[in-house]
């Protein structure tokens, strides 16, 4: 019985041990799991969440939270703002925020900490050198470890605002440049240091905590006369020796988890920084407004096959769908694990978007000096419905650029952006042609900005910047009108309908035009139909000439084609 017993436990124990989850680890310029299998992350960025910039905002003065801070003590008092501020976080990420990202594909999160929610600034300490622990920043990181297990998530700590500041670029790490720096004090480098180790002492057993991202685009020139963020830099000693002691705290309580770096120039600038000092650390780099070319990462490639360490492209975003497929499907052709910025803002180019309340929108106006200065009570309730709109089901889910980021990457379809049933009459609104890159669901001139490698003005896909992230140019008029303008000579979009019963159908629709130089050519399942001529009409929107289309039973797929641009186009009307 005994002999029974023992067996038992020990092939439960087998069992759970099986099935336990290890820590990830760099291996041969691979990150790999306890098994040695390849990891490849798909990530995503909470930026706004611990970390709030200016432009996620909509603000029209200087983006560092501090001042948007006292802009909104200044309104509501620092008793409210206190509150609003609690809200914020409460609101902002919870358990069904990473339900939500498991369910699309993503099996990472990088979290950017503030150091203020962990530890006062030096210069608020009550005994100067020591270290106050705060414990709102570790309850907020439990809460949404928490939820990375329930989900087998990754959960990346990025210190992405250090005390004093890493950088020039201000808003990035919150910083006041009243104040000295990270790099102008050592009690600011003494009190990072200790919190990296505070943080790893917490941490040290968590599985699902990915790895430490010690120190978030570093942008500081160490070399008199070079550009002040540091792209030009040759030497970077200050920044690798920071990297160094950091690391050699974390070590000193955590032989487990990964070490992340980033180089100086927003990440990038790895001179002087190499060969790596740990044997389990990972090389990070971002990735912004530049072309998505073999040669657009080919140093980093090169650090990873010279050094045998892994790399990852721990920040990139804020473009296009085109660019956000093509960036991921040269990253995972090249085995390069990636995390996009950020999940949800005040704008339209992120899975999630944040409504702005009509109420915050008057705050802005009177930051902007075009409105009159709302009373206290008004303004706290603008800012506690800002709160509740960052909850995840008063977002607005832009399921085209998930659909950019996980699906296109890996396929070439087309697919309905929403279910099109033909029966009697179909209604199909213009911005609702299929979900897919360009040349495959629509064509447009603009479909990216590529600033950084052309060297021109920031190129605007969508002129309208709403509703989707395509090259599309798509408004919303003042009364909620969506509609598809900027129409210009062989750009195209596709619908996919599924029609009951084979037939002739007649195909019309609406438009509004202020010339007679519309032109447009439709094509059914490939083949070339009819044509609409647009003509001026000053009286708004209006149907054009209904025109007959042969449909099959089943799936059909009809491409408008611009031959002549100068109109707008609402919507399509299918019927018998």
């Amino acid at each position: 019985m005994r002999k029974l017993k023992f067996a038992l436990f020990v092939i439960l124990l087998c069992g759970i041990s099986g099935h336990s989850q290890g820590f990830l680890k760099a291996e041969n310029a691979k990150i790999v799991d306890e098994q040695g299998n390849n990891i490849l992350l798909r990530g995503i960025g909470l930026g706004g969440f611990m970390l709030q910039e200016g432009y996620m905002l909509k603000v029209p003065f200087s983006g560092q939270q501090y001042i948007f801070k006292e802009h909104v003590e200044q309104l509501v008092g620092k008793e409210k703002t206190t509150t609003f501020y609690n809200a914020w976080r409460k609101k902002h990420m919870q358990k069904r925020d990473v339900d939500s990202l498991k369910k699309w594909g993503f099996n990472s999160i990088r979290l950017p900490l503030h150091y203020n929610l962990f530890t006062l600034p030096v210069n608020e300490e009550p005994v100067k050198g020591e270290n106050t622990w705060l414990e709102e920043g570790f309850r907020l990181t439990d809460s949404l470890l928490s939820w990375c297990k329930a989900n087998k998530m990754y959960l990346i700590l990025d210190m992405h605002a250090a005390p004093g500041g890493q950088g020039h670029d201000l808003n990035i790490s919150d910083r006041d440049p009243s104040q000295p720096a990270l790099w102008e004090s050592q009690e600011n480098q003494n009190k990072l240091t200790a919190l990296w180790q505070k943080i790893a002492q917490r941490y040290k057993d968590e599985t699902w905590v990915a790895a430490y991202d010690l120190i978030n685009e570093p942008n500081w020139t160490f070399e008199e006369g070079k550009n002040k963020n540091g792209i030009e830099d040759v030497d970077n000693k200050a920044l690798r020796q920071l990297l160094v002691k950091l690391t050699k705290a974390v070590r000193e309580v955590d032989e487990n988890h990964i070490i992340i770096i980033e180089g100086n120039g927003w990440g990038n600038n790895y001179k002087g920084m190499l060969p790596p000092w740990d044997d389990n650390m990972v090389l990070s780099f971002h990735k912004y407004w530049n072309y998505n070319n073999l040669e657009s990462i080919q140093q980093f490639l090169d650090y990873r096959k010279q050094y045998n360490i892994p790399i990852w492209l721990g920040e990139s975003g804020e473009n296009s769908n085109v660019w956000f497929k093509d960036a991921i499907a040269l990253m995972e052709k090249n085995n390069i694990g990636w995390c996009w910025w950020p999940l949800k803002k005040l704008g339209f180019n992120n899975p999630l978007e944040i409504q702005v309340n009509p109420g915050y929108q008057l705050l802005l106006d009177y930051w902007s000096g075009s409105g009159d200065k709302p009373g206290q009570a008004e303004a706290f309730q603008a800012l506690m419905q800002l709160a509740e709109n960052t909850k995840i089901e008063n977002c607005i889910v832009h399921y085209d650029v998930i659909d950019a980021m996980i699906r296109q990457p890996q396929s070439q379809q087309a697919i309905p952006f929403k279910i099109n049933r033909l029966e009697n009459e179909l209604m199909i609104q213009a911005a609702d042609y299929d979900l897919g890159t360009d040349g495959i669901a629509y064509h447009d001139t603009v479909s990216a900005n590529y600033h950084i490698s052309t060297g021109k003005e920031r190129q605007s896909w969508n002129l309208g910047r709403t509703y989707r992230n395509d090259g599309v140019d798509i408004f919303r008029d003042n009364d909620g009108l969506i509609y598809v303008g900027d129409l210009q000579a062989e750009e195209w979009l596709k619908y996919t309908i599924n029609v009951k019963e084979a037939g002739d159908y007649k195909l019309s629709l609406k438009v509004s035009s202020e010339s007679d130089s519309g032109l447009i050519s439709v094509n059914v399942n490939q083949l070339e139909t009819s044509s609409f001529k647009i003509l001026e009409n000053s009286q708004g929107w209006n149907w054009t000439p209904p025109q007959q289309v042969k449909l099959n039973s089943g799936i059909n797929t009809i491409k408008l084609q611009i031959e002549q641009g100068g109109f707008n186009l609402e919507s399509l009307k299918i019927s018998k």
